[in-house]
């Protein structure tokens, strides 16, 4: 048997595919930690020849070294090195230093391991967290597509599992439309306030005094991060914002999902996706996968999320254990939302709606659902109206063919009280509502990118 191929060191790459992270994993991936850790080394010897602290020559020597160390380096054999210290910093610093053809002083200027660790987990998660948001973005056009193609596609509204009232599909997905937009809106404001870390050993910036806080601002211009107030070691706002951040969003997408899956079940048949899947065992399987996938990926992340808030009672200056918890729960939840957003968009984008089926469901009770309708125009007749109409929808019997119903409003009448086109409220100028937010509201962040 030959050689497997070696993976490079991304973490569930068997089944990133599977849950929609194929493209996102390479981004959070071991090789991705170890460059970005380096990329921060750099920034802050780039920082120190800003502030007098470093040369060019030895900004020159720095970067020539990362790169080297990055094209080199096995992450699993920094992983080794990385277990007496407790963090991979240590002993990258260590590599750094002894590569690079400059004074120890000119690296690791000022900074203590969780600077580079947390700044480095800030630069993956700001770009990792753009592609979780063009993916949730697509998502959202898609359902936008959908409810103002089935605007008025009127199908049966269900409450509790239960057939309750006349509704539109476009109704339906106006609600995934929303929530979606109202996701991205969330994780947006979360990435562009993650902030760079750089406070030294105790979060005072001493060895870099007097321009400790120009420093850090200076790291956080050049990694396109935003400008720290404080040192924030053990006030972990940014990691619990971006973490609740991912799980809304990750949520809408749960959602949808859900929704999909029910109405793809062979006995409602109510929509398909553009390209089901099959079984090992059962050629007449036409599963939604799509779907099916984004609801496994984001049924993770809320275990996930709690870990992250769970973390955040970091202790006096630098916590023990559960700064070291974040690490992998935050690349892993970035990984999971966007698997789930990418099988969201994959599903909704080629989803197919079968009005046959969804006029089919609607009209299964034999117009039950409309019966308050028929309760009210009955009772202009007789006080006995609700256990009338009770008694013939618990037999059964279709209302418009109910004597003691169609003798006192006759059958005609009655029909046109079931008609469930003509109780469906505002479904439709909702769909316009959250169609019309969803163009400005797409508009606004397309702006905000161009200019970024």
């Amino acid at each position: 048997m030959s050689e497997p191929a070696r993976s490079d060191h991304t973490r569930g790459s068997l089944f990133d595919p599977v849950f929609g992270a194929g493209d996102l994993a390479p981004m959070l991936s071991d090789r991705a930690w170890l460059t970005a850790l380096l990329d921060v080394e750099v920034a802050i010897t780039r920082a120190a020849r800003h502030h007098g602290r470093a040369t060019a020559d030895d900004v020159a020597a720095v970067a020539a070294a990362a790169g080297e160390i990055a094209r080199e380096l096995d992450p699993t054999e920094l992983g080794r090195l990385s277990a007496a210290g407790g963090n991979p910093v240590i002993p990258l610093v260590k590599i750094l230093r002894e590569r690079a053809d400059a004074p120890a002083g000119a690296v690791h200027v000022g900074a203590t391991s969780q600077d580079v660790l947390d700044t480095a987990l800030m630069v993956l998660a700001h770009k990792a967290g753009r592609h979780v948001v063009t993916d949730l973005r697509t998502a959202a056009d898609a359902a936008a597509r959908l409810a103002s193609a089935h605007r008025d596609t009127p199908m049966v509204a269900r409450t509790l599992g239960q057939q309750a009232l006349p509704t539109t599909f476009g109704a339906l997905a106006a609600t995934w439309l929303v929530a979606l937009d109202d996701g991205v809106t969330e994780l947006e404001r979360a990435l562009e306030m993650l902030p760079a870390q750089y406070g030294g050993a105790a979060g005072t910036l001493a060895a870099v005094y007097p321009d400790g806080p120009a420093f850090a601002d200076t790291l956080a211009d050049l990694l396109g991060l935003a400008r720290p107030v404080v040192p924030w070691h053990t006030a972990r706002t940014p990691i619990t914002r971006l973490a609740s951040a991912l799980g809304v969003a990750t949520g809408s997408v749960s959602k949808a999902a859900t929704d999909v899956v029910l109405m793809a079940t062979t006995e409602f048949g109510e929509v398909s996706e553009d390209a089901p899947g099959g079984s090992s065992a059962m050629p007449h399987k036409r599963n939604p996968v799509a779907a099916i996938t984004a609801r496994a990926a984001a049924r993770r992340v809320p275990g996930l999320v709690a870990t992250a808030l769970a973390a955040a009672d970091h202790e006096f200056a630098r916590a023990a254990g559960a700064w070291h918890a974040e690490w992998e729960t935050i690349t892993d939840l970035i990984r999971l939302s966007g698997g789930a957003a990418h099988q969201l968009s994959v599903s909704l984008g080629g989803l197919h709606v079968h009005p046959a089926a969804l006029a089919r469901n609607l009209g299964l009770t034999g117009g039950a659902i409309l019966a308050e309708k028929v309760t009210a125009a009955l009772a202009e007749h007789t006080d006995d109206a609700r256990d009338i109409v009770t008694a013939a929808a618990v037999a059964g019997t279709p209302l418009d063919r109910d004597q003691s119903i169609t003798g006192h409003l006759g059958a005609d009448r009655v029909r046109e009280l079931l008609d469930p086109t003509r109780y469906l409220g505002h479904a439709g100028d909702l769909v316009d509502r959250a169609v019309a937010r969803h163009e400005t509201t797409k508009g606004h962040l397309n702006r905000v990118v161009k200019q970024q």
